[in-house]
């Protein structure tokens, strides 16, 4: 590759980086642009020097990379145990070591680590009035359950309590049900990234280092402990991209078991999150690229699993009289951004102007609810009952004060967002104490008396971030830079095709910013798990390249 290339992508990517600095900078001191645009000089001077410093950095791993080499094992017998072990039962016995570490946790935490969302979906499918059933006008009174939080979910969640209940009268035995199955897809899918580090010969000290961060670091033992939708999604799109790139390295025809796995998993991450039919629209059609050997089976696949997903959404899920969500959620941007137009513009903003938003969203109290980093306060307050005109009539007043200051409507969005590509920026990112909503309907859920042993592993998870260096492991912004540097390599080594295994990730991240809260872990977890993965991958690709240049 050519120096004036690399130079260019480098200087490309690192110009990047340098904005998100600054503009994280910005807003971690002054929750705007202004701390940028009111000193000038110093942003300039700040913004040279991380540019200087970032294009150094960036420069000198693509040179490590561009002058990797393999190296010839002069014997390929492992030794020890372990490196036995993991060489010849990668899977299980991964999976016995990283139940056997986990262990602690699922004692400390019986029966799971309760948070909002899973008590609300736990109350719609035992059919109890919650806060989700009247964020909407229900098309059938009596059938609370919502597809606000994914139908499967919520049904996998309510029968594991409801057996627990009928065989035990326990909900705790109810919550353990589903934490062991979850705990189990969790472990196993992990242990399958072992295994398929194997099949692309990464060496055995680095499959045991890999081992040790899922055995070791506490954001899987939590979250595996924590009966929230973002788990077994964040497992199905680890799979997912392994399995792209299976397809990408294939040199035969795909066979009808591949394609009937394939369209398994895409359908599963269609009902598992109601955005995963985003991330499968906007990827998979990548692999129509690689070539007319199985351009009509990927078609095949790529119909058969939309047409699933909208006969699930539009005919299966109606005809049981299970109420779509709000479509407040998927405006969370437009009404942050209003928000803080009207708190900066109240006093000129016409009467005809407030009326038109506050059939939308509760004007008088919108200032006041407004939360530069978090839309649920403003988007709770939506109108259910507000018409297609309404919106419309929203929509056209939105549009004017753009125009009248986009500063503003720019200065929400990142707000609401820059914690996704700005690594100093950390927050709250797993669960860790019990949240008994469920109690006040009837349910029986509580920890059990292991208090001591479950402080210190609160302790050890909420002090894991500012870990130096192992902390980066959870940085969502950190995450989102090896993506972005991940991408760029690739674009600078022209390997097109090869980029197409982290296009999920990136669609991750892009559903990450029109989101509601900033730096929100679960959110960003797909792409936090999947990142062993996908830079191993990423460094196989090279490998894979500089064997080709030697030979």
């Amino acid at each position: 590759m050519s120096k004036k290339r690399k130079n260019v992508v480098t200087m490309i990517l690192s110009f990047i980086f340098t904005i998100f600095l600054t503009i994280g900078s910005s807003f971690i001191i002054s929750d705007s642009l202004d701390a940028v645009i009111k000193h000038p000089i110093i942003t300039m001077l700040m913004m040279v020097i991380s540019f200087i410093i970032l294009n150094a950095i960036i420069t000198f791993l693509f040179n490590k990379l561009d002058n990797y080499e393999v190296k010839e094992k002069k014997n390929d017998k492992k030794t020890g145990f372990i490196s036995k072990m993991i060489d010849k039962h990668p899977f299980w016995f991964s999976l016995i070591v990283i139940l056997l570490f986990w262990l602690i946790y699922i004692i400390a935490f019986y029966p799971a680590i309760m948070s909002p969302d899973p008590s609300f979906q736990i109350l719609q499918f035992f059919g109890i009035d919650n806060k989700y059933s009247t964020y909407v006008n229900l098309i059938d009174k009596s059938v609370i359950i919502t597809n606000h939080h994914p139908v499967i979910h919520t049904l996998l969640i309510g029968s594991c309590v409801k057996l627990g209940v009928s065989i035990f009268n326990s909900t705790n035995a109810g919550l353990f049900i589903y934490s062991i199955i979850q705990t189990l897809i969790l472990a196993s899918t992990l242990s399958y990234t072992i295994k398929f580090l194997k099949e692309i010969n990464v060496s055995v000290n680095v499959r045991k280092a890999v081992l040790l961060i899922y055995a070791l670091v506490p954001v899987f033992p939590f979250y595996a402990m924590s009966p929230v939708k973002d788990v077994i999604f964040g497992c199905l799109i680890i799979l997912y991209i392994i399995s792209i790139y299976k397809f990408i390295k294939l040199k035969n025809k795909i066979n009808v078991k591949t394609m009937i796995k394939e369209i398994i998993l895409m359908i599963l991450i269609t009902l598992f999150r109601n955005n995963g039919i985003h991330i499968i629209i906007l990827s998979f059609p990548f692999l129509l690229l690689l070539g007319r050997k199985n351009l009509m089976k990927y078609l095949i696949i790529f119909i058969v699993v939309v047409l699933s997903y909208f006969t699930y959404d539009k005919v299966i899920l109606p005809h049981f009289k299970i109420t779509p969500g709000s479509v407040r959620e998927m405006l969370s941007i437009p009404f942050q951004q209003t928000a803080r137009y009207v708190i900066k513009n109240d006093d000129k903003i016409p009467e005809k102007d407030k009326k038109a938003i506050d059939k939308i969203l509760e004007y008088d109290t919108l200032k006041k609810r407004y939360d530069p980093e978090k839309a649920d306060d403003v988007k709770n307050k939506f109108n259910k009952d507000a018409t297609d005109r309404d919106l419309k009539n929203y929509f056209i007043v939105w549009f004017k004060e753009l125009k009248d200051d986009p500063k503003t409507y720019v200065e929400a969005t990142l707000n609401n967002t820059y914690g996704y590509f700005y690594p100093v920026k950390t927050n709250w990112y797993i669960y860790v104490n019990e949240n008994k909503t469920i109690n006040n309907y009837g349910f029986d859920y509580h920890f059990n008396n292991l208090n001591v042993l479950r402080s210190a592993l609160m302790v050890y998870g909420l002090i894991f971030p500012y870990i130096p260096f192992l902390g980066l492991i959870v940085n969502i912004g950190f995450n989102t830079w090896i993506l972005l540097f991940m991408m760029a390599y690739l674009i600078y080594r022209k390997k097109y095709k090869e980029i197409i295994y982290l296009i999920p990730s990136i669609i991750v991240l892009l559903v990450c910013f029109a989101s509601p809260v900033n730096t929100y872990f679960r959110y960003a977890l797909p792409n936090v798990f999947a990142m062993p993965t996908m830079l191993l991958i990423f460094l196989n690709i090279r490998k894979e390249e500089s064997l080709n240049e030697k030979n």
